[in-house]
């Protein structure tokens, strides 16, 4: 009878006649192709940055000269003549981009805190009609917004300076659509009455109530509208005349233009995009980090 089992246990172990030894079965490829896919979209995606950050390292003879991937010896003369361009204009450019990316992105944040707040929680006529209007904002380019707003702070006599590109940036249908949707899920409506039956103000239950439940929901619309400010080139591209009001991506354009007549400032351009991204990539880690602890804590609470 033993011997009997172990045979009828063989064509189990994957000795069927018929069968290919040790070939993975189908299902196990087939989960292999979602990796594969990623894989090859990470690359795709990562080797750009790659070029940039090797090619910020060579001076103007290794960058037409040399691999492509390999990396030059003069990063920290392009360094001191990107700092030395027209007397530092470059961190110029970076202070602008700082500002309206900083400033705007709070001010997006506060904006859309409020509003996705009260979309969420209050009940009052027309509340639908003004949220499918954000809807029909987040699906429209701001290509066809930047004309009408230019004309609207020309009439206002804004043009040219930062607030022409700091006012547009304050409403972001996006933010607010993001704030509303988080509001209706981290905040309980019961909760909100128990506030109101302790005899809470309404500006007292959302600041010390609704706000801590969704400032994970904020940190994401801050990340989203900085990073948006940040990479932001057609709109200071219309209100903005006077180049030292440029922020980074208006300014490495216009001296990406000057290089097609002197090819010594492309070194000086790329560069100026590879320390453009680094400001982007610690604000990144900084926020992530405090995103996964308030997530963390909004957890433990509840």
């Amino acid at each position: 009878m033993s011997s009997l089992a172990v045979s009828q246990a063989e064509p189990v172990a994957g000795t069927a006649p018929g069968t290919a030894q040790g070939r993975p079965p189908l299902r196990r490829r087939i989960a292999l192709i979602p990796t594969v896919t990623l894989l090859l979209g990470a690359i795709y995606c990562l080797l750009p940055v790659a070029w940039v950050v090797i090619a910020a390292t060579k001076s103007g003879s290794e960058l037409f000269s040399t691999f492509t991937f390999l990396p030059g010896t003069g990063f920290a003369d392009n360094v001191r003549d990107l700092s030395a361009y027209r007397e530092g204009v470059y961190w110029q450019w970076m202070g602008n981009s700082a500002l309206h990316a900083g400033l705007g992105a709070l001010l997006s944040t506060c904006v859309s805190a409020f509003s996705g707040y009260a979309l969420a929680i209050y009940r009052f006529r027309g509340r639908e009609a003004i949220f499918n209007v954000l809807l029909a904002g987040v699906l429209m380019p701001p290509v066809i917004l930047a004309i009408p707003q230019y004309l609207l702070l020309a009439k206002a006599d804004l043009t040219d300076s930062s607030l022409s590109v700091l006012l547009p940036q304050i409403l972001s249908p996006y933010g607010v659509y993001l704030a509303r949707i988080y509001a209706a899920a981290a905040v309980p409506a019961d909760v909100v009455e128990a506030g109101r039956m302790d005899g809470a103000s309404e500006w007292r239950i959302f600041t010390r109530i609704a706000l801590p439940m969704m400032i994970p929901g904020m940190v994401t619309v801050f990340l989203f509208q900085f990073v948006a400010i940040w990479n932001n080139f057609l709109l200071p591209y219309i209100m903005l005349s006077d180049d030292e009001k440029f922020p980074i991506t208006l300014g490495l354009f216009t001296l990406l233009e000057q290089g097609a007549n002197t090819p010594a400032l492309y070194t000086l351009v790329i560069t100026g995009a590879f320390l453009a991204v680094l400001p982007l990539v610690a604000l990144f880690l900084v926020i992530q980090r405090f995103w996964s602890l308030d997530l963390l804590s909004g957890a433990v609470k509840s």
